[in-house]
């Protein structure tokens, strides 16, 4: 039995559980002389009992699941001949591989011996028993609970309080794998840049002006500097990031107002789910219109006006990202200003104040955090594009403050040093961690410098 059908039958059992302890709720209610006597509603004994039933069966389910392929590719390696045995550890890897390919029906890397046949026919063995053994403990132990928590169903048994408790639980391990999946990205990402902070020193990293990351492998080889200089990098993400923005920030919030404000309900309607398709468009999409369309235009008016345009270039690729980025702010912006209580509005007229003035002298005030937590959220995908930048900007890495020059971002430089197969010992490779960690930097103090803003506007709205 597989483990998708495991979890289905156990699912179907919860579901019988939540029954069978509605359904015992019901006869101690009869026994007591009625529901009302019941601590809790029968559908919380229902739940409960579900819950009791589900949730120590699952944990056995993660656990299992997790030391299972260990143990069985420990048990097949100890049943291998001693010279696979004490093979150095990366040969011995292939070997499991090998196998482990075998028993899934994928390509083998090396030739198909006896003996690799044998261990795959043992590995798929003892996958079979531990599928087995896994579902009659998962079973077991799911009606071994049902039966206990059903015998516990009395009138004075807090049910409600209990699935509450085991919810405020799961609700925690939400958050707690939420805040650990954040350190782990963060460590994960750190310790990988410290490794390239050992080869390069951090001031080249940080104050270098010139990104060439090819590693000479001779002496005499030419185009392989190793400059690994993140200045050209940044200010291309910058720059292409800031002409987004100037695209997006006032057409975006103009149009929120506008939607919030100033439209009719029937214009609203049609006009707000239509600019909540552009956040639906593939990036690769937006960039096929960048390279093809706006790019040959910008070219072509730079031309027009005398100036000398690339035909990748900054300005191409910002004015497109920042046509992407529209519905997060005007959409997000449009929620905000709804949620202001019509009451400030009514005090402002009552006043003597105008619309205009209203809306610029107490809603923009009271929408100010949500409006600044859109903006940054734009600034955040802005900064984190790839696919617009590589079509329509380039990879090169240019210092330079002319947006019609090819330039390119920290996000396209980590995608290219990563590309094919890598060796993470050289430079190279561990720089794409070290821009990772910069592009990390950079964005927590776009955050900080936001929440400083928010609180200090609302402190002066309050």
């Amino acid at each position: 039995m597989s483990p998708a059908t495991i979890l289905t039958v156990l699912l179907i059992f919860s579901s019988v559980a939540y029954y069978l302890g509605r359904k015992r709720a019901f006869a101690v209610a009869g026994k007591a002389g009625g529901i009302r006597y019941l601590h809790s509603r029968p559908t919380y004994y229902g739940a409960l009992t579900a819950l009791w039933c589900g949730i120590p069966a699952l944990l056995l389910f993660g656990l299992w699941l997790a030391l299972e392929d260990k143990i069985i590719t420990n048990l097949v390696v100890s049943g291998l001949p001693e010279a696979i045995r004490t093979l150095p550890e990366n040969r011995l890897n292939l070997v499991v591989n090998d196998i482990k390919n075998l028993v899934n029906g994928n390509v083998v890397a090396g030739a198909v011996t006896a003996t690799i046949q044998e261990a795959a026919v043992h590995y798929r063995n003892l996958k079979a028993t531990s599928n087995a053994a896994l579902a009659v403990g998962v079973f077991s132990l799911g009606i071994v609970a049902t039966a206990v928590i059903r015998s516990k169903i009395s009138s004075t048994l807090r049910a409600r309080n209990l699935v509450e408790q085991l919810i405020e639980y799961f609700l925690i391990a939400c958050s707690c794998l939420a805040i650990l999946t954040t350190i782990g990205i963060i460590l994960s990402v750190l310790f990988e840049a410290i490794r390239f902070f050992k080869a390069v020193p951090l001031t080249d990293f940080l104050f270098g002006l010139e990104w060439s990351p090819q590693m000479a492998i001779r002496a005499d080889q030419v185009g392989s500097s190793g400059a690994f200089g993140a200045i050209p990098v940044l200010s291309g993400t910058l720059m292409i990031s800031a002409i987004a923005m100037l695209v997006a920030v006032p057409i975006g919030l103009m149009s929120a107002i506008y939607l919030a404000e100033y439209a009719n309900r029937r214009f609203r309607d049609i006009a707000k789910p239509l600019l909540e398709i552009l956040a639906g468009i593939p990036t690769v999409v937006y960039g096929f219109f960048a390279a093809i369309t706006v790019a040959p235009f910008v070219r072509r008016l730079g031309f027009t006006l005398g100036l000398d345009v690339s035909s990748e270039s900054a300005l191409a690729a910002g004015l497109v990202m920042g046509i992407m980025i529209i519905p997060f702010v005007s959409s997000l912006s449009d929620d905000v200003i709804n949620a202001v209580p019509q009451a400030l509005r009514d005090g402002a007229y009552s006043l003597g104040a105008t619309r205009s003035e209203t809306i610029k002298q107490v809603v923009l005030p009271a929408a100010l955090p949500g409006i600044v937590g859109s903006i940054l959220l734009a600034v955040s995908r802005a900064i984190g594009e790839t696919m617009i930048v590589v079509m329509a900007a380039g990879l090169a890495a240019n210092l330079t403050l002319n947006p019609f020059k090819t330039v390119t971002t920290v996000t396209v430089q980590i995608v290219t040093l990563l590309i094919g197969d890598q060796e993470f010992d050289s430079p190279k490779t561990l720089a794409a961690f070290a821009l990772g960690l910069l592009l990390f930097v950079v964005t927590l103090l776009l955050n900080v410098i936001a929440l400083h803003v928010v609180r200090r506007y609302r402190e002066q709205y309050e």
